[in-house]
């Protein structure tokens, strides 16, 4: 009821201005969104403000537009617009890399922008396939940061750690979380429920120097459609939960939900 009223005062007096501002540097990168596409993604930025997620995020890439200038653009801020590398494919259901060389670089680094004991990352894919990284470190050295949906039927995790954390996953399907919030215990969400046990226990090590990139992680190229991503700080349960709902109704009005 809060995100329906919210969406209604934005209507009658335009977007949000987070949101403008991304359709501005989409724009000026050379990109272009339909009008359903500005509308789902100014409601995403709506209710993420309405459920105190927002100032959480570093990065948000919404992956709209069907073309690399609009996929590169990051929602939440003018820093780190991504850099797409390799082959990739770009459809209004998302951006594809072609699981040989294709990733794209964030350019945000995990120890000058995030916390070690506070981050979290999420994927969302629409691809059920069985190989590959998709959002992680170059190099697995030192702290480990990534997210690997599913490789050889596993989901693992990683977060400022050495050793990973993994739960069984029959389907790379949809919205994933991992997030840190201490220095001992890391949470696994699968479509805004816990994945597995949660808490796990893990502890940190420190954050790599390297920047994050979505479609490979420590060398391993993934081939999966990513209908969104974003790196931030540590969530709750509710507001794994509530970002879920938010991401899957952006989803849904894109009719690319899964």
């Amino acid at each position: 009821m809060i995100r329906a009223t919210v969406g209604i005062l934005a209507s009658q007096g335009g977007f949000d201005a987070d949101a403008q501002a991304f359709f501005d540097r989409v724009d000026t990168a050379g990109g272009t969104l339909s009008a359903t596409e500005q509308r789902a993604v100014n409601r995403l930025v709506l209710d993420m403000k309405a459920d105190g997620i927002w100032s959480s995020m570093k990065a948000i890439y919404p992956m709209v537009g069907a073309s690399s200038a609009s996929c590169a653009q990051n929602l939440k801020s003018s820093s780190f617009t991504g850099t797409f590398n390799g082959g990739w494919t770009f459809a209004s259901t998302g951006a594809t890399p072609n699981g040989s060389n294709g990733y794209m670089d964030t350019n945000l680094s995990s120890n000058t922008s995030l916390s070690l004991n506070d981050l979290s990352l999420h994927m969302y894919s629409r691809t059920n396939s069985n190989v590959g990284g998709d959002i992680g470190d170059k190099n697995l050295s030192g702290g480990f940061s990534g997210i690997f949906i599913r490789l050889s039927g596993i989901f693992y995790g990683y977060l400022g750690e050495v050793n990973n954390i993994n739960e069984s996953n029959l389907s790379s399907l949809g919205f994933y979380t991992i997030s840190r919030r201490s220095s001992t215990q890391v949470y696994f969400y699968k479509n805004g429920s816990a994945f597995g046990t949660n808490p796990k226990t893990s502890s940190s090590s420190s954050l790599n120097s390297g920047t994050l990139d979505i479609g490979r992680a420590n060398g391993q190229y993934a081939d999966r459609e990513y209908a969104f991503a974003s790196i931030g700080d540590g969530l709750t349960d509710t507001e794994a939960s509530d970002f879920y709902t938010a991401v899957q109704a952006f989803q849904t009005t894109l009719s690319r939900n899964v």
